[in-house]
C-alpha cells in the first residue's frame, strides 16, 4: 500500500512559477529548443580529448576547481582569452573571464547583481524568452525596442532611452544580442555598435551583450564585439559553447571589469562549473574549434536551405521571412489571423513543436502570428515531412495557406 503523499502546497513560497510537466519526450518533428545538429557533434576529438585530459590531470578533480580557482579551469580560460582577442577583437587575460554553467547562468548571475524588483531594463523587441521570463520572475520592466534586418534600431533606442529619463527612469541596463540575434538572426553593423556605445556613455548605462550565436555566421565576418569597442569598459560580455560544440555540456563565460565579476563571483553558489566538461572543452578546443566551426556552420546553412525552400514549398507567400546571417533559428511571419499560441497545441498534437512568437516579445500583439523554427536539430527529411504536416494544420485551423498539396507521412 502506497503511502499518502504529503502536501508541501500550504509551505510553498509565494511567487513561484508554475509547476514543470513531465517530460513526455520530444516530438517527432521539433523546431523548438536550442539544440544543435547531432551529425555535426564533433564526438570522436571530443572522447580523444577527454582521455587525454584525464589521463593527465584527472586526479586534479579532488580539488575543487581543479586547482585552478573558482573562476573555472584556466587552460579553458586562456583558451577562451586567445579565442575573444582573434574573434571578437576582445583584449582580455584569463583572469577577466569567469566560467558559468551554461550562459543561463551567466544570464542569472549578471541579473543577480544588477536587478530588483520594479527595475527597467532595455533590449530588442524580440528576444530571448530565457531571458524575458527572468526579467518578468523578478519583476523588472523590459523596453523593447524594435528591429530592421540589420538589428536594433538606434534611432528608436535613442527615443526609448530619451523618454525613460524624461521620466526620471535610468535603465540598468540595455540588453542585447547584436552577432546573429535571437530570434531574427540579424548582426548589428559596427557602425550601430558604435552609436549604442555612444548612447550608452551619454545616458551612463551600460550594455550587457549576449554573444552566444557569434560563432555561427555563414561567412564566417563579424564585426568588433561591443566589449571590444567600448572606451568606457561599460560592457559586459557572455558567450557559451552550447551551439558551436553541444548544449549538453553546459558551459558558459562572462567577460567583466573586476569589479563587476567579483560581485558575480561572489554569489555563484555552485562551488564551480561542472569540472569535467570544462577540461575536456580545453582540450579538444585549443587545436580543433577554427576547424570545426566551418564544417558545422555548412551543415546548418544547408538545413536552412532546406527549411526555406520547405516553406516556400507549402506556405507559399504566406509565410514571410528574412533569411538569417547565421544561427540555428529562422524567424517566421505568417498572416495577421493566424495566432501561433493556437496553433502550437495543433500542431503539437500532430506531431510537430514549434515556438509560439509571443513569448520572444515584449509585445504579444506584434509576435501574435510570428514564430521561431529551430533548424539544426531535425534531419533534412525531418523538415521537408514536418513543414507540410504543420502546412496541414495551419490550414485547417487558421485557412493559411489558402491551398495544401498532400502531405506526404
Amino acid at each position: 500500500m502506497n503511502a499518502p503523499n504529503f502536501d508541501f502546497a500550504p509551505l510553498l513560497r509565494p511567487g513561484l512559477p508554475q509547476p514543470a510537466a513531465k517530460w513526455t519526450g520530444l516530438a517527432p518533428y521539433n523546431f523548438t529548443g536550442g539544440n544543435n545538429d547531432a551529425d555535426e557533434l564533433p564526438l570522436a576529438g571530443l572522447i580523444a580529448a577527454a582521455n587525454s585530459v584525464m589521463a593527465r590531470e584527472g586526479r586534479t578533480l579532488a580539488t575543487y576547481g581543479l586547482e585552478s580557482g573558482p573562476q573555472g579551469y584556466r587552460p579553458l580560460r586562456k583558451f577562451l582569452a586567445q579565442k575573444l582577442k582573434r574573434d571578437a577583437s576582445i583584449a582580455c587575460s584569463a583572469d577577466d573571464i569567469l566560467i558559468t554553467s551554461g550562459s543561463l547562468q551567466a544570464l542569472d548571475l549578471v541579473n543577480g547583481i544588477f536587478l530588483a524588483p520594479g527595475d527597467t531594463v532595455i533590449c530588442e523587441r524580440d528576444s530571448y524568452q530565457g531571458t524575458l521570463n527572468r526579467y518578468t520572475r523578478l519583476g523588472v520592466t523590459a523596453v523593447g525596442v524594435p528591429l530592421d534586418r540589420d538589428g536594433m534600431r538606434m534611432d528608436a533606442l535613442a527615443a526609448a532611452l530619451a523618454d525613460l529619463k524624461s521620466r526620471g527612469v535610468r535603465p540598468k541596463f540595455i540588453y542585447t544580442i547584436p552577432t546573429v540575434q535571437n530570434p531574427t538572426g540579424t548582426i548589428l553593423p559596427e557602425s550601430r555598435r558604435a552609436e549604442m556605445l555612444k548612447l550608452a556613455d551619454d545616458y551612463g548605462v551600460p550594455i550587457f551583450e549576449d554573444d552566444c550565436y557569434c560563432d555561427l555566421i555563414w561567412d564566417h565576418k563579424r564585426p568588433p564585439a561591443l566589449h571590444a569597442m567600448s572606451k568606457s569598459n561599460n560592457v559586459i560580455h557572455i558567450g557559451s559553447f552550447s551551439k558551436s560544440i553541444a548544449p549538453a555540456l553546459r558551459v558558459g563565460y562572462i567577460v567583466a571589469p573586476w569589479n563587476a565579476l567579483s560581485r558575480m563571483l561572489a554569489t555563484k553558489t555552485d562551488a564551480g562549473s561542472g569540472a569535467l566538461e570544462q577540461m575536456v572543452l580545453a582540450e579538444y578546443c585549443k587545436p580543433h574549434f577554427e576547424e570545426h566551426v566551418p564544417v558545422l556552420t555548412r551543415g546548418l546553412r544547408k538545413k536552412l536551405d532546406t527549411l526555406m525552400e520547405s516553406l516556400a514549398e507549402r506556405f507559399g507567400t504566406a509565410a514571410e521571412f528574412n533569411e538569417p546571417k547565421g544561427g540555428i533559428f529562422l524567424w517566421v511571419k505568417l498572416p495577421d489571423n493566424v495566432d501561433t499560441l493556437k496553433l502550437y497545441p495543433a500542431a503539437l498534437k500532430a506531431g510537430v513543436a514549434i515556438n509560439p512568437g509571443p513569448e520572444w516579445s515584449t509585445d504579444k500583439t506584434h509576435s501574435s502570428s510570428r514564430m521561431r523554427l529551430c533548424f539544426a536539430s531535425p534531419t533534412h527529411e525531418e523538415i521537408r515531412k514536418g513543414i507540410a504536416i504543420l502546412a496541414e494544420v495551419c490550414h485547417r485551423e487558421f485557412g493559411v495557406p489558402a491551398r495544401i498539396s498532400n502531405v506526404a507521412r
